[in-house]
């Protein structure tokens, strides 16, 4: 029976596979309209492969190098592991960025009939993506861990075993946090060039055809907000399947689920990828409740599929429970409240993050209001939104974490032990990751068609389409850009539960084999790493803004010289040099992305071999300024994107007024905020503690021969 019940989560995955091919191919057949919008998003798709290619080739090196390291120091099964999940992810990232590129122009298309048609398009090449994300990332993941749970009969097995779920996870996270990285700096430097010298200095519109930088540009919203942004949920759904599950195995092998086998033991370790799959299908339900009429709010039809998918979850969930405290000896039922905690506190996050980033609420309406006495007001208040906006879903994080625990801690009661208790206790903290990602699938579809429906609007201006087919697109990406604020909520909160339960079982392992390991602040070494750990998130902040201010630089001084030496682009009788800036943005990208994700992986291997316990203080200062850093970054940037969208409404004097130009100067600094920085944090998190308990066998190994 429960061998038959963990071969489900494989099946739903193939289910979302094949609903998956079939959305990218309606997509595919719908009318891409007239020849000009086509010959655009050809240069937009090209571009966007070109970069995708040549990334990934560098990603081909790291990983090889990675691996070969793994095989020699860990396991050949563990490096195995790594480039399985390293290549799942970055195939999720080029099939939806595939369909993306080719809906753009079918989008704007569709909106020269009505803005509902065009939201439909756009939704569906998002949930083509969104489906290839969760999909993949549990085909692979479900399929390892049932070699792991069935392909081994012993205890001392599993924990050599465990291995090659660990570096599942950590290819994932690797490629997500270069591909987050790479395409940030990509599409930040495109963005603040063209919006800069075009919309500030020459005082044309966006997506402007006369503008050389607005090619790059659409081709950056496919490679950092389409392929980065599918990769960093690869690594944070996958995360929060494999956070609880290491847990359970590493609880397993130390007895607490009864003898080897068992049916507590097993389900333990697998009820993750079914809630996991279970999602899958709850997210292709609640595609069919995303319909939007002619003068609708866009935002409510998003909503509701979001909202169906969540309610059908949570039946689902119940029921895997159900099935579960029938074969138990204990009252695992209680686990459903840790994963209700999970998402509801999912839930609640994703509205805070909406009030503070729509152009809806007071927040952005105060941003956009204080653009009338210059940018430097524009920033203050924006840098304040976003900090005031970390308070609410921190707290949240610690209410889902204490009644995660509390309800972990309940379903176990033959666990008498105060060590045995608390791991279960842990354990449904790491089960609430799992229910705040759960329907990963249609939040990546909610947050992908932003970006569609961006460069739909970039079509249709460059294309010369009329007025009205502009407002319709910019009404579907004002939505688009709140719901990708609500997805980076989910993924930030998700990946600080993840890391807390991969943090307990790096101590739990390294306790085990050395039972003098502990984590006490009377250590200096502890201290000295807590220190160590917070500063982490700063300096990959400073990196990675740095490297969008260069690579911003060059775009900027390349559009002045064509501005300034190519007569007659200003009248339109002259064409732009656009490959010589998707050229800047490219080469930026691809060398600005290596010393941060190289770092991410170095520093903690390296304070490991040194001291496993400073590690543990390092991982523990990294994951709490790297939450809050991620949410105040990705929410002031959103909030200052709305509030720029807000004033080219008519608000404050609209288009080209002093006010609008002020707005984009806080744009300008938000959008490294909230699509390059803040965004990669939490795969920084969930990278650095992944890293840690995967090399942990080769610290133990270091420790002995001390």
């Amino acid at each position: 029976m429960t061998t038959a019940v963990a071969w489900m989560a494989p099946i739903c995955a193939a289910i979302g596979i094949a609903t998956a091919i079939y959305l990218g191919k309606w997509v595919l057949a719908q009318d891409p309209g007239r020849e000009k919008m086509n010959s655009i998003s050809l240069k937009i798709q090209q571009g966007a492969k070109a970069f995708l290619l040549s990334e990934y080739k560098l990603l081909i090196i790291f990983m090889v190098v990675v691996a070969i390291v793994m095989a020699f120091a860990l396991s050949w099964i563990t490096a195995l592991a790594f480039i399985t999940g390293g290549v799942l992810s970055a195939a999720a990232g080029y099939v939806g960025m595939h369909v993306a590129t080719r809906a753009n122009t079918r989008t704007a298309h569709a909106a020269e009939e009505s803005v509902a048609k065009a939201l439909n398009v756009a939704f569906k090449s998002g949930l083509t993506m969104g489906l290839c994300v969760a999909s993949f990332a549990l085909m692979g993941l479900s399929l390892w861990l049932i070699l792991l749970v069935f392909g081994v009969d012993t205890v001392e097995l599993m924990k050599t075993h465990v291995g090659m779920v660990e570096g599942f996870a950590t290819g994932a996270s690797a490629v997500a946090l270069f591909a987050r990285v790479g395409g940030g700096i990509y599409t930040k430097a495109a963005d603040g060039g063209a919006d800069l010298v075009g919309k500030v200095e020459a005082g044309i519109p966006e997506d402007d055809p006369r503008n050389p930088a607005t090619i790059a540009d659409n081709v950056g919203d496919n490679v950092g907000d389409v392929a980065g942004m599918g990769a960093d949920l690869f690594e944070s759904y996958t995360g929060s399947i494999i956070a609880p599950t290491i847990l359970a195995v590493t609880f397993s092998a130390l007895g607490y689920f009864g003898a080897f086998g068992s049916p507590d033991m097993v389900w333990a370790i697998i009820y993750p990828v079914l809630i996991a799959g279970c999602g899958i299908i709850t997210s292709i339900i609640g595609l069919f409740a995303v319909r939007a009429k002619e003068g609708a709010a866009l935002h409510k039809a998003l909503n509701r599929g979001t909202y169906l998918a969540a309610v059908l979850e949570i039946i689902v969930i119940f029921i895997i429970f159900f099935m579960w405290n029938n074969v138990s000896a204990n009252s695992p039922i209680f686990l459903f409240g840790s994963v209700l905690c999970g998402l509801i506190a999912g839930l609640l996050i994703g509205k805070i993050t909406e009030y503070f980033c729509s152009d809806k609420y007071r927040p952005v309406h105060k941003i956009a209001e204080s653009a009338e006495t210059g940018a430097a007001t524009v920033i203050i208040e924006g840098l304040s939104t976003g900090m005031l906006s970390t308070i609410a879903p921190i707290v949240l994080v610690a209410l889902a974490i204490i009644g995660a625990f509390t309800f972990g801690n309940m379903a176990f009661p033959s666990i008498q032990s105060t060590s045995g208790s608390i791991a279960v206790g842990l354990l449904g903290v790491g089960l609430a990751a799992t229910g705040m990602l759960s329907n990963t699938a249609i939040t990546i579809g909610v947050d992908a068609y932003g970006p569609v429906a961006d460069n739909a609007g970039g079509i249709a201006e460059m294309a010369g389409l009329p007025e009205e087919i502009r407002d319709r697109t910019d009404a579907l990406d004002a939505v688009g850009n709140t719901t990708a604020a609500i997805a980076k909520g989910f993924a930030i909160s998700s990946a600080g539960l993840s890391a807390i339960s991969l943090f307990v079982s790096y101590q739990a392992t390294m306790h085990a084999a050395l039972p003098s390991f502990e984590l006490t602040l009377t250590n200096p070494l502890i201290v000295a790493g807590i220190f160590i750990g917070a500063m982490m998130p700063f300096m990959f902040a400073a990196l990675t803004m740095g490297a969008v201010s260069r690579a911003a630089h060059a775009m900027v001084e390349e559009v002045r010289r064509q501005f300034r030496e190519i007569p007659g682009i200003m009248e339109y009788k002259a064409q732009p040099e656009y490959d010589k800036c998707v050229g800047i943005s490219t080469t930026s990208a691809l060398h600005e992305m290596m010393l941060p994700g190289i770092l991410a992986v170095i520093v903690p291997i390296a304070i490991g071999c040194f001291d496993p316990a400073m590690l543990g203080g390092f991982l523990a200062g990294a994951v709490s300024t790297g939450m809050l850093m991620a949410i105040f970054m990705s929410n002031a940037g959103g909030a200052w994107d709305n509030a720029k969208k807000y004033i080219e409404q008519g608000f404050f004097g609209g288009k080209g007024s002093d006010a609008h130009k002020a707005a984009v100067v806080g744009d300008t600094v938000g959008d490294p905020f909230k699509d390059t920085s803040g965004p990669s944090m939490n795969i920084l998190i969930n990278l650095m503690t992944i890293i840690s308990l995967t090399f942990a066998p080769l610290f133990i190994v270091i420790q002995n021969m001390l």
